[in-house]
């Protein structure tokens, strides 16, 4: 222990850490720029901060206050200690919607202010795109602003009053007048009255520099919003008042089309004298799919409010009149609107990738112009991006003439990183030619403050200095930002990685084969750090769960970012801090469809425990349920399944293989079947002939092959009477087994050997990634004839589909075989839908409850299963999330208690709120044990439910019976 975590142990109340794996998390915000901090703190309360700043004080140590780490200019990283105050300072001390005010703690998450607030008819105005993770410390030490700030302002707008304190200690209560201002700030201002008045472009969204302008006596010498937008450089927040605004009872939004982003941008400041709420812009090069919006190569979402629906509506179709577009859509249905904006609030993370693939980068992410100049601004904005062979698609709140943008700059190589320097210099003088601010939004931070004398000055920028050292004359709080900043091309984030691809496992195809790659898709967005989801979600449980930066997808990515540079996290693959945050990751798969960048923190995880357990012993759940196939086979084959399944239920016996085999003790052990899925098939032999539709292959997986053969045995049922002609996959391979020389294998005989197809998952969730490929090229070997026939391979198991789809390619990217077997699967409702389209179902004719398997909504998609629910009268939504139990982890010592909250955060309480008569659907077996242990529910599969009414005589379909021909199951 260092003598500063000593002091700091012994000075406050909160968690002192400074261990790599802390650090390790703390070293990136949302930036291009990575400092390594000494040390990360959690205070309990303002003593806690004023303990910090004496010790940091005392030993010349900066400190940098913490908020979501969703920055995007580097200011939320330090190298000194890190003030995290999401995990205690995060509350709302008091609400009034009398006086339409709230006081709240620096570490409060904006959506809970909202959540507290909507009761009562209001809300916080402003509303970046990270509203459910930023805090309203990080918001004010930004001056944060988001969509709706054309009709609610930026932060500063919103604050009343802060209580900071200043880096030598002093407690003040900042507002307006001059009693809480620091000493020397009034003699400042006064002596500069003329600068003041002249030297701030008067723009909407200019948040660059120090707001020293509202200090003026003529704006009241408003020292609480001057303080706002100085990134935590002048002291340290512990408690704000803010103001809440009436929100609207009713919105409507008004989607108008364009023929590119240009075009938008000069029509949208000849909206704003309708009042609208929002007026942002997107071009459609960010918009994944164009369907259902307006023609047109851009679109302005211009919101509307109203008392009623009717006159928000009214009001958005006036928005189109006066607009004058060829092609506009009004949308109402909250849900729709919804799902829009999704689109929007995404987009810091998706425009990290470029259509063709390629990275890109913030670093120029929110310029502002006046409004009326946006469009001639945004011309000039493209012809210097192809000047510099650059590319980057704006979008964001043209209303306020602010513009987001990811560029594709090169930051890996001292090139890229020279034309890096060149586009922003070039760029700082463009956007002052047009009257703008470098910032309009994130602040400055390191990306942009080195060119601050540009905008301002020189002589403005040294009254910035002067303010700074009134304030904080020590250079204490968050140095190198806006006054004597690091230079902007220093301490990028990519320069400790390696430069040459790390040999991996995977494929990793959409990332060049570079393990190093898709860790830096990471852009530290942390939409996976929600507390809440909503919809059908799924990232984070364990976050939610846990509250932990390490639990979250961010926070494994960016140790997965320390372990490839190697100076923190020193073991590389052997890294107990990187094992550690893994551990409490469940595969769920939900980041890779829920991260806008597109993490996928389940192959990363198996890619990690690949490598970390190489060449040395695995804990016993690896071996026990990592090679559940294997063990399932061999109780099958020597007909001891029953038998096993008899003695687990016996407790001491239970407690006893449970112990040994790494099980958690508060689980029960699933019994295998008394009849497999394929005995049951053999011996029911040809139940039918008749059938001549399309022939589909059943995928026989674990779960549904030993331990649920009902839900085979209901999709056989189902499949065969939409007129599918059922059959599984072949039991044997062939081999030319070779006698000699050549003349002797000319005249070799194909011999033929047993098996059976498997996925894999088992031993990919596990990470035994050798042992996975090994048994995948057994299975595409069996599989070769039916890749073959064309048939569609059918998977009930969401799980197995998954790991098909996408674990198969991407651990054998150079066997064609993986790729062609993967476009084949589909899950049981794809198939009904696309081979047998005339098919009517059973009309159940029920309400639904359950859960949307978390891998089904990540890889497969669950458009298909909604449709055939509602052709078969199966009403209701299921919620999203995760069932907690995901395969292996669940099961596993020490995972139950994060495993059951997961459970609980939507999946038990839906079923348990379910209306009477519901049907649970659960199509996974996890998902379907996790119910049976934690609340005695039977889960059921959608091909049981269907097949129950097709064997009640419901009607909507017959039995057209029958196995069909295609190749014979062995006997």
């Amino acid at each position: 222990m260092t003598e500063l975590e000593a002091a700091l142990r012994g000075a406050v109340r909160g968690e002192v850490a400074f261990d790599s794996a802390s650090r390790a998390l703390t070293t990136m915000d949302a930036s291009n720029y990575r400092r390594v901090p000494l040390g990360v703190v959690a205070p309990r309360d303002a003593d806690d901060v004023a303990a910090v700043l004496q010790v940091c004080r005392e030993r010349g140590v900066p400190v940098v206050a913490r908020g979501g780490g969703t920055s995007i200019a580097g200011q939320a990283t330090g190298t000194g200690v890190v003030l995290d105050f999401t995990r205690h300072m995060n509350r709302i001390v008091s609400l009034d919607p009398e006086a339409r005010t709230a006081v709240v703690q620096p570490g409060l998450v904006l959506d809970r202010l909202q959540e507290a607030a909507a009761p009562h008819g209001l809300r916080f105005g402003p509303d970046p795109s990270t509203h459910s993770r930023c805090t309203l410390g990080g918001m004010i030490g930004n001056n944060s602003c988001g969509s709706h700030s054309v009709a609610w302002g930026t932060t500063a707008d919103s604050v009343r009053e802060l209580t900071v304190l200043t880096a030598r200690g002093r407690r003040l209560r900042l507002g307006r007048g001059w009693a809480g201002a620091p000493e020397g700030l009034r003699e400042l201002v006064e002596g500069e009255l003329a600068r003041l008045r002249t030297g701030f472009p008067d723009l909407p969204r200019r948040i660059s520099g120090y707001a020293l302008d509202a200090l003026l006596p003529e704006r009241g010498a408003d020292v609480a919003r001057s303080f706002c937008g100085s990134e935590g450089t002048l002291g340290v927040l512990t408690e704000a008042v803010v103001r809440l605004v009436e929100a609207p009872r009713a919105r409507a939004l008004a989607v108008l089309g364009y023929g590119d982003e240009s075009a938008a941008a000069e029509a949208a400041a000849g909206l704003l004298p309708l009042e609208p709420l929002t007026v942002e812009g997107m071009a459609a090069d960010l918009v994944p799919s164009a369907a259902g919006l307006p023609r047109g190569g851009a679109w302005l979402f211009v919101e509307t409010g109203g008392e009623t629906a009717g006159e928000a509506r009214a009001r958005a179709e006036a928005v189109v009149r006066a607009a004058g577009v060829g092609d506009a859509l009004v949308v109402t249905d909250p849900g729709e609107q919804r799902a829009l904006w999704r689109i929007r609030e995404d987009a810091a993370g998706t425009a990290t990738r470029m259509p063709d693939g390629s990275e890109a980068w913030p670093g120029w992410e929110d310029c502002a112009v006046p409004p009326a100049r946006l469009g001639a601004y945004l011309r000039d904005f493209r012809g210097l991006l192809a000047a510099h062979g650059l590319r980057g698609t704006p979008y964001g709140h043209f209303g306020d003439g602010c513009i987001h943008v990811r560029i594709d700059f090169d930051l890996l190589t001292e090139a890229g990183i020279g034309r890096f320097r060149r586009f922003s210099e070039e760029l700082a003088e463009l956007v002052v030619a047009h009257g703008g601010s470098l910032s309009g939004e994130h602040g400055d931070g390191q990306a942009r403050a080195e060119l601050l004398p540009r905008m301002y000055g020189e002589e403005t920028v040294a009254l910035f200095k002067r303010a700074k050292a009134v304030w904080d004359p020590d250079d204490l709080l968050n140095p190198g930002m806006l006054v004597r900043p690091a230079p902007l091309d220093a301490n990028l984030r990519f320069a400790v990685l390696p430069r040459e691809p790390v040999d991996v496992a995977f494929g990793y195809p959409a990332d060049g084969g570079d393990f190093s790659a898709a860790v830096r898709r990471c852009v530290g967005v942390a939409k996976c750090r929600t507390a809440s989801v909503s919809g059908p979600a799924v990232m984070c449980p364990s976050f939610r769960v846990t509250g932990e930066e390490a639990h979250s997808t961010r926070g494994r990515a960016r140790l997965l970012h320390e372990m490839l540079a190697g100076e923190l996290v020193t073991d590389g693959w052997r890294s107990t801090e990187v094992r550690d945050a893994l551990d409490l990751c469940l595969s769920c798969k939900g980041c890779r469809s829920d991260c806008p960048a597109g993490v996928d923190m389940a192959a990363y995880k198996a890619e990690f425990l690949h490598h970390h357990y190489a060449g040395r012993r695995r804990p016993a759940a690896h071996y026990v349920m990592g090679w559940l196939p294997l063990w399932l086979r061999w109780a099958d084959r020597t007909r001891l399944a029953r038998p096993a399944g008899a003695l687990v239920s016996v407790r001491p016996l239970a407690a006893l293989v449970k112990r040994l085999g790494g099980i958690a003790a508060e689980r029960g052990i699933p019994r295998p079947a008394g009849e497999t899925f394929s005995r049951w098939w053999r011996r029911r032999g040809a139940a039918g002939s008749g059938v001549t539709g399309d022939l589909v292959v059943l995928w026989p997986d674990t779960f549904t092959e030993h331990l649920s053969p009902s839900v085979g045995r209901a999709a056989v049922r189902v499949l065969e009477a939409a007129g599918l002609r059922v059959v599984p996959p072949p039991t044997r391979r062939p081999r030319v087994r070779g006698a000699g020389d050549g003349a002797s294998r000319s005249a070799a005989v194909a011999t033929a050997r047993r098996g059976r197809v498997c996925c894999g998952l088992t031993y990919v969730s596990t990470g035994q990634l050798d042992r996975a490929r090994a048994v995948m090229r057994r299975t595409l070997d069996l599989m070769e004839p039916v890749l073959d026939t064309g048939a569609p391979v059918v998977v009930l198991e969401p799980s197995c589909a998954a790991a098909l789809r996408t674990d198969l390619p991407e651990l054998l990217p150079g066997d064609p075989r993986a790729a062609r077997l993967a476009a084949r699967v589909l899950t049981f409702a794809e198939t009904l839908e696309r081979h047998a389209p005339g098919w009517a179902p059973p009309d159940v004719g029920r309400p639904v409850t359950g859960q949307t398997h978390c891998h089904q909504h990540a890889v497969l998609g669950d458009a298909a299963d909604r449709r055939l629910r509602a052709a078969a009268g199966l009403t209701g939504e299921l919620s999203g999330g995760c069932c907690g139990l995901a395969g292996n982890f669940g099961f596993e010592r020490g995972h139950f208690a994060v495993s059951a909250a997961c459970a609980e955060e939507r999946l038990l309480p839906a079923v348990r709120d379910a209306p009477p008569g519901a049907v649970v659907l659960a199509d996974g077996f996890s998902c379907r044990t996790q119910l049976e242990q934690l609340a005695g529910v039977r889960g059921r599969h959608l091909a049981e439910v269907l097949a129950e009414a097709l064997e009640r005589g419901v009607p909507g379909g017959g039995d057209a019976g029958g196995r069909g021909a295609g190749w014979r199951e062995p006997q």
